[in-house]
């Protein structure tokens, strides 16, 4: 297909990366540590609490230290970890698997570091990151089920808050559910393949078993298991399903629950190019991932080429999520790409978004009606049909009207004089919203008179949406995602603390 070279490789920007990723600064990982040595060097209170944590994961640990706690000499008493009263030496590192230091002595803490980091042996020294190669989070423990929460370092104290407030929301019987999954994980086998397998399970989870699990009925879990195995068994190769999914104007935050739930469950994601990564990032981890948008310098896909891959990854079985900027149905092309899956007979449902005009509009303070200001709001496509039909400039130049323009950068001189030739003030006011609801939105607000030159003057660059009418006069006064800038200039516009 022409625009295969498009998979996995559409740039996005967010929280201004290069790349639109976002850096982590630690891998999180589990360590299975039984029967292996942790070396742990120090003698107090807080390694004290390492060993405790330590000696639940059946760890052979060994600790050393000129003066030890007495409760680590009872537990050395008891035979579950090894004490050598004494300085360290570097032949304690033989064998160790992990290092754990927390001695006062802020010098030798990071010589036996260096030490470790030299034998490639990760290295936690308590309350000193940099010297650290991991961290030590807070955990939730519902075994086997364990959450992990960390700051990177910044803040443990507000690492234990979250860990408190998730214990609330986790029930406590996750553990003996998970135990009771995997149990299932043998009979699972017989159905046809690994989706087929996940679907199972995801039944499981998000239906009926679970709540009667979670109530105390682990028989009635276990008949509705059984059944729902047989089922699956006997059923046919599910058809594949499409969701049209809008992915909201930018923010994250913004993209309903619903859409969460497309993306936590979809195999295939076809997205378009100005889906932030922060977006992409919660779609589950071994979905495949089809940037389809259009490039600079490039053509893209077409539209026909975007609706093949729809159906034919349908065709698969396969649950595909096609994820769109703002609202699918609003200049999303959505309904295009539904009459397609009609004609081809494939099962679609829509999840809307948070279209470009209301996110944007509210990010920056422009209320899109207003009992003084405007009655009406009208969505303009800003850049001329196939066939060059204009639109009604005589209304949209009305008073009392708001007019928002998507994609009108480019033709920007062309619609401002078209609504001053059809009887707009030249005076009226009119606003410019660059990536808005994103942490460096900018928005740059002026007259039609003069947007256009102050547009050049910011260098702004697509996807910029115009808002037209009175309503932008309120800017100044009601602008609560960061400071207003003044007109005729622009302000990246940040979210305080």
């Amino acid at each position: 297909m022409a625009c295969a070279h498009f998979e996995n490789t559409c740039v996005t920007n967010y929280l201004g990366t290069a790349n639109g990723y976002r850096p982590m600064n630690y891998f999180p990982v589990f360590f299975d540590l039984k029967a292996l040595k942790v070396l742990v060097v120090g003698g107090g209170e807080v390694a004290l609490r390492k060993v405790m944590l330590l000696e639940r994961t059946g760890a052979a640990i060994t600790l050393v230290a000129p003066d030890i706690h007495p409760e680590l000499l009872a537990r050395a008493d008891a035979g579950t970890i090894k004490t050598e009263t004494r300085e360290f030496i570097p032949p304690d590192l033989e064998g160790a698997r992990l290092v754990i230091v927390a001695t006062s002595r802020r010098a030798v803490n990071r010589w036996i570091a260096t030490l470790s980091e030299a034998r490639g042996i990760p290295v936690n020294v308590v309350d000193d990151r940099e010297a650290s190669r991991f961290i030590v989070p807070a955990i939730i423990d519902r075994d086997p089920v364990m959450v992990a929460v960390s700051t990177g370092g910044a803040s443990p104290v507000l690492a234990r808050r979250l860990r408190e407030r998730l214990e609330t929301l986790i029930p406590g019987k996750i553990g003996e559910f998970a135990r009771w999954l995997h149990a299932l994980r043998r009979p699972a086998r017989r159905l046809r393949d690994t989706a087929a397998r996940r679907r199972f399970f995801e039944e499981l989870v998000d239906g009926a078993a679970a709540r009667r699990f979670a109530g105390g009925d682990a028989a009635g879990a276990q008949s509705i298991a059984r059944q729902l195995l047989s089922q699956m068994q006997a059923a046919p190769r599910p058809a594949g399903e499409v969701m049209l999914v809008g992915a909201g104007p930018g923010d994250p935050e913004l993209l309903t629950l619903k859409a969460l739930r497309a993306l936590q469950d979809a195999d295939v994601i076809l997205h378009d190019r100005l889906v932030s990564q922060a977006i992409l990032d919660l779609a589950r981890r071994d979905a495949a991932q089809i940037c389809v948008g259009k490039a600079a310098g490039s053509n893209g896909c077409t539209q026909e080429e975007i609706n093949a891959l729809l159906i034919e990854h349908a065709r698969k079985g396969q649950r595909v999520v096609r994820l769109k900027g703002g609202d699918p149905f609003i200049f999303g092309r959505g309904g295009e790409e539904l009459e397609a899956l009609a004609r081809a007979q494939i099962p679609f449902s829509v999840v809307p978004g948070v279209t470009a005009a209301a996110g944007c509009a509210a990010y920056a303070g422009i209320p899109l009606t207003h009992r003084e200001h405007a009655h009406s709001v009208t969505f303009v496509a800003g850049h001329s049909g196939k066939d060059g039909n204009e639109p009604d400039w005589r209304a949209l130049a009305q008073p009392a009207t708001t007019a928002v323009f998507y994609m009108g950068l480019a033709r920007l001189p062309h619609i401002a004089e078209r609504l001053m030739a059809h009887g707009a003030a030249t005076d009226l006011p009119a606003a410019l919203i660059a990536r808005g609801t994103l942490p460096n939105q900018r928005v740059v607000t002026g007259t039609l008179a003069t947007i256009g030159d102050l547009a050049s003057r910011e260098n702004l660059e697509s996807p910029t949406l115009l808002v037209v009418g009175e309503v932008v006069s309120l800017h100044a006064s009601l602008s609560w995602f960061g400071a207003a800038a003044p007109e005729g200039s622009s302000l990246p516009l940040t979210r305080s603390a």
